[in-house]
């Protein structure tokens, strides 16, 4: 595991290798790695960014900070040209969120590794590998678990990501959404939210991504949040052992009831909390090359 850019790369071994590590981090594992790494987020980003930032310097290392506003980017150079002057300078990793798709294509010649964190609507890597973890920690396994991920399907790098990996793993996934957010290239059915309620392990939800629909038909929030989103009533619905989850950040009273983002069932903030396990095992992972 020399980068990570996307889901697709890791094998069902990769990924546990990564979650094991991410546990063992949670436990109070310590490893300590030198070297210099910079986040080059390109789209606004909190929860991601600052894990990582979190997960490098409790790795020891040192953070080179980068802000596109203050940068030559803003003089119009280019994705490849930043990276290569940091390469040149001496960083050992580059963090990029980027919103063009597959944006690491143009960056193969880079001798230093690329962690993908988000590139447009294509994929979330590090999302998916702590969203995982969460489900570990929770049931230990992921064959023939019953997973429905809801939302802003065909705008969702995170749906994309879970999809893969989920069903890599051996997890029964479903999908729900309007049929405009519906993304058909995904081999996975599409159902109605209140027809597998009673009977699904882990409620995934997604944010609708307003600022990816460039003017294109999207729903009143009442109206999406009746028909699609988690309100009280499918929140008693679910099974006591049924966790919720979600990316964030949440839109409120629209994905899910803003009473239920804390609810026993809701493991939102704990997918942030292993959000810098996951991110530490990442980064150990490839500066490692792999090894412990």
């Amino acid at each position: 595991m020399k980068q990570l850019h996307s889901i697709d790369d890791l094998s069902v071994d990769d990924l546990m290798n990564i979650i094991n590590l991410a546990i063992e981090f949670k436990q109070g594992k310590e490893v300590k790695h030198k070297g210099y790494a910079v986040n080059l987020f390109f789209e606004n980003s909190t929860r991601t960014k600052c894990s990582f930032e979190m997960a490098e310097r409790r790795l020891g290392m040192d953070v080179i900070p980068f802000e596109t506003s203050t940068s030559s980017v803003a003089k119009g150079e280019t994705l490849y040209d930043t990276c290569k002057t940091l390469e040149s300078i001496g960083v050992d990793v580059l963090v990029i969120r980027h919103p063009d798709n597959a944006y690491y294509e143009q960056l193969q010649t880079l001798t230093i590794p690329v962690i993908n964190a988000g590139d447009g609507s294509g994929q979330h890597p590090s999302q998916c590998l702590l969203d995982l973890m969460t489900i570990y920690e929770e049931y230990g396994t992921f064959k023939d678990l019953k997973v429905l991920i809801c939302g802003d399907i065909i705008n969702s790098r995170v749906a994309r990501s879970n999809v893969t990996a989920l069903t890599k793993l051996g997890a029964d996934v479903k999908l729900a959404a309007p049929k405009e957010w519906q993304d058909t290239s995904l081999e996975v059915e599409y159902v109605a939210i209140d027809d597998v309620i009673k009977d699904i392990d882990v409620c995934m939800l997604l944010r609708i991504q307003h600022e990816r629909h460039d003017g294109a038909k999207t729903f009143e929030k009442s109206h999406y949040h009746i028909e699609y989103g988690l309100t009280g009533e499918r929140y008693d619905e679910l099974k006591d052992s049924a966790i919720i989850m979600h990316p964030a950040p949440v839109n409120r009273g629209v994905e899910i009831d803003s009473e239920l983002v804390e609810a026993s069932k809701s493991r939102i903030f704990k997918q942030m909390e292993n959000g810098v396990f996951t991110r530490m095992s990442i980064l150990s992972h490839i500066l490692n090359k792999g090894e412990k």
